[in-house]
């Protein structure tokens, strides 16, 4: 059962007004960054995307401030650049543990570097730190540095990950987007962030309740000019460790929305999700939620 909580619109309800909800108009048609046919439910909840997508790996000899990774791009050079997003696995694991996001999303239009961390046993704060410097080498250093745009650049993360996705966004209030996934942190509030952030919590998660992590995180994100939270239901600590359709549609939704200011996307966000099975809770900052 979906409990779908009405939060109070001030300040953040009031931006969205202008952005979030708004319907299709010329702006979006005009939009430089707007990648890809338009969406349709098909299309989001697609294993793959209209993008034909390739990879390369970076080797952690080569790199300074983070432990390497694996790039995956758009193959497509008609399109002109594309935004990024770096993810982070959690704690004691490694990219492989989420390596089907990478050609999941990069195959929508964006560049996705999943990143090894310098240990598995490195801290949030560590991993935001290196979610940071792995985007500073995706737009300065990389073999497809020049396919990113550097000006629209996302984080994201599992576990520790999606701690460190916080932190990364606290750090830098430039970043379009943020998805923490099953996040867990000892920092519990976080009012410096200022960046689009969906948290996306496991129901049954007992690592990081989502009662002591992801709605807290949620609740506290004050500045955030939007935000919103999906609950899986049913779902452990680990199910973004495995192909998920519904955590794939909204970050693909929440990505296209704030990286590509693609509006088109609005659609599966707002109004917010209601009667769906495997959708325990859903929160937004939607005015026509």
């Amino acid at each position: 059962m979906l409990r779908k909580q009405s939060l109070g619109l001030l300040g953040a309800g009031a931006a969205l007004v202008a952005g979030l909800c708004t319907a299709p108009s010329a702006q979006a048609a005009e939009n430089p960054y707007e990648r890809g046919p338009a969406p349709t439910e098909s299309s989001v909840t697609a294993v793959r995307g209209p993008f034909a997508t390739s990879q390369t790996s970076v080797s952690s000899l080569g790199v300074t401030g983070f432990g390497g990774g694996e790039i995956y791009y758009p193959t497509s050079t008609s399109e002109g650049t594309f935004g990024a997003i770096a993810i982070s696995p959690g704690f004691t694991a490694y990219w492989s543990s989420l390596s089907w996001l990478g050609p999941r999303l990069a195959s929508q239009g964006f560049v996705v570097f999943g990143i090894e961390t310098n240990t598995t046993l490195d801290q949030p704060a560590s991993r935001g730190d290196q979610l940071l410097a792995a985007l500073d080498y995706l737009t300065q250093r990389s073999s497809v540095r020049s396919r990113v745009d550097a000006s629209r650049l996302a984080v994201a993360g599992h576990s520790m990950g999606g701690g460190g996705s916080l932190e990364a966004a606290k750090d830098r209030t430039s970043l379009k987007a943020a998805i923490p996934i099953a996040p867990w942190n000892t920092d519990k509030t976080w009012p410096e962030v200022r960046t689009p952030t969906m948290i996306i919590g496991g129901e049954s998660d007992s690592v990081a309740p989502v009662s002591s992590h992801a709605i807290p995180f949620y609740t506290s994100l004050s500045a955030a000019p939007e935000k919103a939270y999906l609950e899986l239901d049913n779902a452990s600590h680990f199910f973004p460790q495995t192909s998920n359709t519904t955590m794939a549609k909204y970050m693909i939704s929440w990505m296209k929305r704030f990286i590509d200011n693609d509006t088109r996307y609005d659609q599966f966000l707002c109004p917010a999700p209601r009667a769906i099975g495997d959708i325990s809770d859903y929160r937004d900052t939607c005015p026509n939620g």
